[in-house]
């Protein structure tokens, strides 16, 4: 009799383990699509139901191991359940937010508690904190418990354990090209790499998350080799000569979700926000600038102002340089490295933690001589009930570093005034939209906006006293992902991806007609609005930039209008073929460029 108990026991343990997992899996899907249960139950039992059942295959060996890991099937389903409820909570609140699913590396925020409290709030993050005490309850009662498992229940478990570990492994390299799992999927999957969004939609959640895992940066061109490099390198020499006796300092500030939402349909302002700014830039080089997120990746924005590297290259599945690429190389051009050899001194100045985006990492391999984090500013006044160091305290730090000595300065600001959540910030809201009328969380993003404008104006008015002259190159990273659906619809794509940029001298105000562009390009333009002397890359850019003025991934601006896919000549098209290669070499080829000297201003 207890041995038909035990048997009935084992058999509803592995019925009930099936029907989770594919719960589990159906739940994915669901969060996947915004809760449609009606897109989730057809992906799942008719559009593709193959791809369907190898993602809850997937999960299964994940279930598996968590209960083999914890040697209890009551402990390992319990983790398993709040870890896939996370899991599928997260990726809906981020398609909700930036129209971005989770990715593979999206899991190192969980070590940044700060960001995950200002992220979530308050409800979301204790509910977070009460279920990682759970998940740690339930790993230590189960593990407490599986020292009492009999000798024949300890070798079943560490049998498991161990296959589920290698099956774990061979699961992580779904991108190799023998891989049994991925050829699975390419029977019927049809991968969409130019929209992470579709792609995930298509294959499923486990699909897409696993097409993100371990990836080669970038595919290789035709013909790369070191004589192609060398030929592209002798056909962009460098100006090795300044045309100016004093080097100005160049500032660039990166402004956290800094845009003009009078250009939005839907948007009906009651005054301007952003004036100060607006004032400014009339004075400048200014226009709008192609961004590669909407709503966040403002790692990606960066990475391309101070690299002059494009996303648009880059394999989709490589979704955030800063944390999968940059800290893995000794070395890697910018326009940081290239002042410094013109005797700049380099600072890097982010009011938040080190932690964001690995950039204390990606800080020294781009050559920033000091990093000034909130932990070691000067300035940290806040703003009434801002949560973040003020643009104001901010740009005094900026200030003092230009002020303390004789050499030209390079200081890198991103702000963090106007970084979500915007609720509750200040006390009076003096802009507000018609057609959004009631939305406090608007009115605080364009009272945040407003502030981040007027400290600039107030910047720029103390920069002019300075004895060097001061480039002031601004730009805002993203637009924010709190536009409702109905705003979204009746905006394109382009507009949504576009936000404010100026290039400002201090000395040498001028107005000209606004134009588009992309980061890449801040650094030739910078260069030129200094007098600098211009590297062979950045001549390479101005050349691309005449033909491409501003490009990502499924939008190009070509002769004034926004077009899906590029439209290029045979001249102008070996050009963009110049730009691809030379970042292919510096980001997975042997870097000969670098060894060229094709990124410094004085060549070899």
């Amino acid at each position: 009799m207890r041995k038909f108990s035990k048997k009935l026991t084992y058999l509803f343990e592995g019925l009930f383990s099936v029907l989770l997992v594919l719960l589990s899996s159906f739940y994915l899907q669901l969060c996947q699509n915004q809760f449609s249960f009606q897109l989730a139950t057809n992906f799942a039992f008719s559009w593709h139901t193959t791809k369907f059942l190898l993602g809850t295959l997937v999960l299964l060996v994940l279930y598996l191991f968590f209960v083999s890991l914890l040697g209890s099937f009551r402990g390992g389903g319990a983790f398993y359940t709040l870890f896939i409820g996370f899991l599928g909570f997260a990726d809906y609140m981020k398609m909700a937010k930036r129209e971005e699913p989770i990715y593979p590396d999206d899991f190192s925020i969980l070590f940044q508690v700060r960001l995950l409290y200002d992220m979530l709030g308050v409800k979301l993050f204790a509910v977070l904190v009460i279920g990682v005490a759970l998940l740690l309850i339930i790993v230590y009662r189960s593990l407490k418990a599986s020292f009492k498992l009999s000798r024949k229940g300890q070798i079943l478990r560490v049998g498991t354990l161990i296959m589920t570990v290698l099956s774990l492994g061979y699961i992580g390299q779904f991108n190799q090209p023998k891989n049994l799992l991925r050829q699975g999927y390419n029977q019927s999957a049809l991968w969409i790499p130019y929209s992470q969004k579709m792609n995930y939609y298509n294959v499923g959640f486990v699909g897409g998350f696993l097409y993100n895992l371990n990836v080669s940066p970038m595919d290789k061109p035709e013909g790369y080799s070191q004589e192609t490099i060398e030929k592209i390198v002798k056909n962009y020499p460098p100006v090795k000569e300044t045309t100016t006796s004093e080097k100005p300092n160049i500032v660039f500030v990166m402004s956290e979700s800094f845009s003009n939402p009078d250009l939005l349909k839907g948007i009906e302002l009651n005054q301007n926000p952003i004036e100060s700014y607006q004032e400014v830039a009339r004075k400048g080089i200014r226009g709008s600038m192609l961004s590669q997120g909407y709503g966040g990746g403002t790692a990606n924005i960066e990475f391309e102002a101070l690299t002059s590297f494009s996303i648009e290259p880059l394999n989709a599945q490589l979704t955030t340089p800063y944390t999968q690429l940059v800290p893995k190389l000794e070395n890697f051009p910018s326009i940081v490295e290239q002042v410094e050899h013109l005797g700049y001194e380099t600072t890097a100045i982010h009011p938040y933690n080190t932690s964001m985006y690995k950039r204390e990492d990606v800080y020294r391999v781009l050559h920033f001589n000091q990093f000034l984090s909130e932990k070691n500013m000067t300035n940290t006044e806040k703003q009434e009930n801002n949560p973040y160091i003020s643009d104001e305290s901010a740009y005094k730090e900026v200030l003092k570093q230009l002020d303390k000595s004789t050499q030209p300065q390079f200081v890198h600001l991103v702000t963090m005034q106007t970084h979500m959540p915007y609720e509750n910030k200040y006390s009076t809201l003096d802009f507000y939209s018609f057609g959004a009328a009631n939305n406090r969380t608007l009115d605080n993003y364009f009272q945040d906006i407003h502030e981040a404008s007027e400290a600039l104006g107030q910047f720029v008015e103390q920069a002019k006293k300075l004895k060097r002259p001061t480039i002031i190159v601004f730009w805002g990273d993203h637009l924010p992902g709190i536009y409702d659906e109905n705003i979204r619809q009746q905006n394109t794509n382009a507009t949504l991806h576009q936000t404010e940029f100026m290039i400002y001298d201090t000395q040498s105000e001028e107005s000209v007609e606004p134009i588009v562009t992309s980061p890449i390009y801040f650094s030739p333009m910078t260069f030129e609005k200094g007098n600098l002397a211009l590297s062979g890359y950045q001549k390479l850019l101005l050349n691309l930039q005449k033909v491409l003025p501003a490009f990502e991934k499924n939008l190009y601006y070509q002769k004034g209008d926004w077009q899906a896919e590029r439209s290029l000549t045979k001249e102008e098209q070996k050009i963009y073929e110049d730009y691809r290669m030379i970042e292919y070499d510096i980001v997975a080829g042997k870097q000969y460029s670098l060894k060229e000297k094709f990124f410094n201003s004085e060549g070899k």
